[in-house]
């Protein structure tokens, strides 16, 4: 009985996950307020009731998306702020690390950076309490470094979130560079991370002064 139990959640979780595959391939060319279930249940050839046993709704499926695309990333994220390293290996890794995961992830990337600002409420919500996040676990490791003795707990957090927004907008710009025309792709991706670093640097200096 148990084994029967067991192929039968493995069989659930494969057409799970299909699903959401399914539904990340057709949101490359649509924002997901425009996707119908019965594209996706298409896709992966499977009746559109079955679509229900895994989630209520397209917005539903949305959420599971966010987390599939960000819940991953928290460890990633601690390490761009790392207090190892001086500020300009701290720079040039955390570019590096973001530069690698748009490389490795440019499906999930552009989800995010479509449906942040997107016209479903669930999703909106998902990937801002993702971000939130995001930025207490970066507050949380910019407070260990010594730069930050006597900010405020709501000073560490805004700086935080600004980070937190440097890396996203880093991605987006990375993923449109990518995208390009392939004989420019490498001035642009050069330019980006040009841009990226000066950015992060400013940030960095204005940390650096803000007691003053």
């Amino acid at each position: 009985m148990s084994h029967t139990l067991g192929i039968r959640q493995a069989q659930k979780q494969k057409t799970r996950q299909a699903l959401l595959d399914a539904a990340l391939a057709l949101l490359e060319e649509q924002s997901l307020s425009s996707l119908g279930l019965r594209e996706v249940t298409r896709a992966v050839g499977v009746a559109p009731t079955a679509f229900y046993r895994h989630f209520r709704s397209t917005a539903d499926l949305g959420v599971a998306l966010v987390e599939e695309a960000l819940g991953s990333l928290h460890p990633m994220i601690r390490t761009t702020v790392s207090t190892t390293g001086d500020p300009e290996e701290r720079v040039a890794r955390a570019i590096d690390l973001i530069a690698r995961h748009v490389d490795g992830y440019p499906a999930h990337v552009r989800f995010i950076a479509r449906e942040r600002h997107g016209g479903v409420q669930p999703v909106r919500e998902a990937i801002r309490d993702q971000l939130a996040r995001f930025a207490q676990e970066v507050k949380a490791e910019l407070a260990k470094d010594p730069v930050s003795r006597g900010w405020s707990e709501d000073d560490l957090l805004m700086l935080a979130h600004l980070y937190v927004d440097q890396m996203l907008s880093t991605a987006s710009l990375l993923l449109e560079a990518l995208e390009g025309p392939e004989e420019e792709r490498a001035d642009r991706t050069r330019h980006v991370t040009q841009l990226a670093t000066r950015q992060m640097r400013l940030i960095g200096l204005g940390r650096q002064h803000w007691l003053d």
